[in-house]
């Protein structure tokens, strides 16, 4: 007879795994820390949406403070802030003087109100809020203002009334991007254009997207949206969430941009930043109720060690109100198809990721988890998707750390994709250090293919930042001043000659073994030579360097135009093959000591001959059996090759005894040096039927 278990009246718990864990049973260690970030969201989640369905219907903070019109026809005007002993509207409607009519009144929970008659302020007009507090006051322009613009000869900065008649209309409706694979031309409005000068919304519409449409991409990611008071930081240092930069013109002329670009079929994906903003008081958030810890930690976190800005407390419901609200007002008002958000290490680590190597997963769950941090972003991402199914949303993340781009519901934070960090880093090390003979085909692929399972990422040769002065583009590596004297057509110098050849290579192996997307940085396709250098004390206030110099690739003599058409080829190729990303990256034959690189995706064959002086006839690499054709190559004439792959040549692939029966045969080729080549399987070589066995005869 079996023992009566004893009733100790515990009930047993059943452990909840995570999917995220499931796939990586690395992770079981960490599975509080995993399950207690989870649960940390849930749980705020529920917090800030009691009594409504969903986060959506939370994240309006927007449409409540700020200034807007009242049923009436009339103006409410609202702000939060608990800090202050008064705060009243001025501006050219007052001449700037506080007015009794203009000051507005507590009305409980730290938040301010002021209702007008529609009289009292028109379109166009500019005004700021005079505030008040405890031993001191200050001018301050108001956190929600959707429109903020700089007086030319003070260089101030103020809020305008922003109330245009009609409204813009838009022309495209339920905008769906096509986006496997996921192809982004990342740009800046203001550098966009050929003249010396700020470029605007109406020109990038005009001149730049007909260029990325030909260029084949199908994505934009513009940078420095969000206003910022000054120019040079990229866009990175925001003062005014809810305002796209006038610099660049009118919100109705950003929106006609974000229109233009869905017509042409292309996702205009947003730069976002909430990881830190500017520290400026008078233009920002810094003291806007004169206090220190409105919006910020109040403490020794307040300052970021490494930015000069200001680091959000996370902790605050308020805080997290003014950013969830931020990003639904992008997706609604402009209907941005998503966001990459910026400097998310940043935001990950009580440290900011700052003097980390992140070498085992013990650095990802040390106590250093900023869950406040954490909480948010898994917020954001569920936001985001709720108000838009197909948006996207991209991590800037370089420590690695798992679940970034993993669904919310599976125990991950909720991005779509993360930025593949590593690889342009990987690409600077090797051109700085590495001599072309030691360019090793297995560390290469292992550097580009080296990802989680189940996170897709962005791969991309170079950031923006190669391209600022001070650092330099891969293409000012390879050729370096000899750009400014030998770039005609009819000069064969030899530095040219290798620097675009191994530019094509780099970015075809570089973009053939994506998993997500890929990324371009403007003008880096065909190799613009300028680095960028943003108008300062130190260059002059000049716009020489804040520009792009698009005559270049347009001027028939010049080598940048085949680099231009390498790219379109490139790009034309991969996007050609439906969920391209998805296949998997099949490696054929690495060998370091001849250079020689080949794998397989469907059915194209990607093979690199690295080798800066050996080309190889008749190479063996074992493929599939069938016979190929080439359908790109480095080499081309047409991208500044020597023509020496005949691309009119088809390949059959050759049995042998040893691996046919394997599946595989011998795809003989010849491999000039420093070339690469993409050949699709025309026809599969049909299997051989197995002889018929006799029929038995009838008697």
């Amino acid at each position: 007879m079996p023992k009566e278990k004893k009733n100790t009246g515990i009930k047993s718990k059943k452990v909840r795994k995570l999917n995220l864990i499931k796939h990586d049973p690395w992770l079981e260690p960490f599975a509080d820390a995993i399950n207690g970030r989870h649960d940390d969201a849930l749980r705020k989640e529920r917090e800030l949406t009691g009594g409504l369905r969903n986060l959506d219907e939370f994240a309006n903070a927007h449409n409540y403070f700020g200034l807007h019109h009242t049923p009436d026809g009339g103006w409410v005007f609202r702000e939060w802030a608990p800090n202050a002993t008064g705060i009243a509207l001025i501006g050219d409607f007052s001449n700037w003087q506080s007015q009794a009519r203009y000051q507005l009144q507590p009305i409980g929970g730290g938040v301010w109100e002021l209702t007008l008659p529609a009289e009292a302020m028109h379109h166009g007009q500019y005004y700021k809020m005079l505030v008040k507090w405890q031993g001191g006051e200050g001018q301050r322009i108001p956190a929600y203002a959707t429109r903020v613009v700089q007086d030319e000869s003070t260089a101030l900065f103020s809020a305008q009334v922003w109330d245009p008649q009609p409204s813009y209309t838009w022309r495209v409706e339920d905008f769906k991007p096509d986006t496997k694979p996921l192809l982004i031309y990342e740009c800046h409005i203001g550098m966009a254009q050929q003249r010396e000068g700020v470029g605007s919304y109406t020109e990038f519409r005009d001149l730049i997207l007909p260029r990325i449409a030909a260029d084949g991409y199908n994505a934009i990611q513009i940078m420095a949206i969000q206003e910022h008071p000054y120019y040079g930081s990229f866009g990175y240092h925001v003062s005014s969430f809810f305002a796209p930069s006038s610099r660049f013109g009118t919100p109705e002329e950003l929106k006609s941009l974000i229109d233009r670009a869905h017509e042409l079929g292309i996702a205009v994906i947003m730069d976002i930043v909430h990881s830190h903003a500017v520290k400026n008081e008078v233009e920002g958030l810094g003291r806007l109720d004169g206090s220190y810890d409105l919006y910020f930690y109040g403490d020794s976190r307040r300052e970021h060690p490494a930015w000069d800005s200001l680091c959000f407390d996370y902790g605050k419901n308020e805080v997290l109100h003014f950013l969830l609200s931020n990003c639904k007002y992008w997706l609604e008002e402009f209907r941005f198809d998503g966001f990459r958000f910026d400097g998310v290490t940043s935001m990950l680590y009580y440290s900011h990721g700052l003097g980390q190597a992140f070498g085992s997963y013990d650095d990802y769950y040390n106590g250093n988890q900023d869950t406040n941090a954490i909480t948010y972003l898994t917020l954001a991402n569920k936001l985001i998707h709720t108000i838009n199914p197909s948006a996207i949303t991209i991590a800037e993340e370089m420590s690695g750390m798992p679940g970034l781009a993993i669904p919310v519901k599976d125990g991950g934070i909720g991005f779509d994709y993360r930025m593949a960090m590593g690889i342009p880093d990987y690409w600077i090390k090797t051109l700085k250090e590495k001599k072309d003979e030691d360019w090793h085909p297995t560390s290469i692929f292992w550097e580009l293919t080296n990802r989680r399972a189940d996170e897709k990422t962005i791969s991309y040769v170079e950031s923006h930042d190669q391209a600022l002065v001070g650092d330099k583009t891969v293409i000012f590596r390879l050729i370096d001043d000899k750009m400014y004297w030998h770039m005609m057509k009819d000069d064969d110098d030899m530095t040219v000659a290798r620097g675009i050849a191994l530019h094509k290579m780099i970015r075809l192996v570089t973009a053939s073994t994506i998993n997500g997307g890929y990324l371009n940085f403007m003008g880096n396709e065909f190799g613009h030579p300028e680095w960028i250098d943003f108008p300062r004390e130190g260059n002059g206030w000049s716009y020489k360097y804040a520009r792009r110099q698009w005559d270049l690739v347009d001027r028939k003599e010049l080598k940048y135009e085949y680099l231009n058409d390498f790219d379109n080829a490139m790009i034309e190729l991969i996007s050609g093959v439906y969920n391209f990303q998805a296949l998997p990256v099949d490696k054929l034959w690495e060998k370091d000591d001849d250079q020689i690189l080949a794998y397989r995706r469907g059915n194209l064959v990607f093979v690199f001959n690295f080798n800066p002086a050996k080309s190889f006839s008749d190479y063996g690499i074992l493929t599939p059996p069938g016979e190929y054709e080439v359908v790109l190559s480095t080499d081309s004439p047409r991208f500044g090759g020597y023509g020496n792959i005949d691309e009119t040549v088809s390949h059959l692939t050759q049995t042998d005894p040893l691996y046919t029966p394997l599946g595989v045969e011998w795809l003989k080729l010849y491999l000039p040096a420093r070339s690469a080549q993409v050949l699709r399987i025309r026809k599969p070589r049909p299997k051989k039927k197995s002889p018929a066995k006799p029929k038995a005869k009838k008697s």
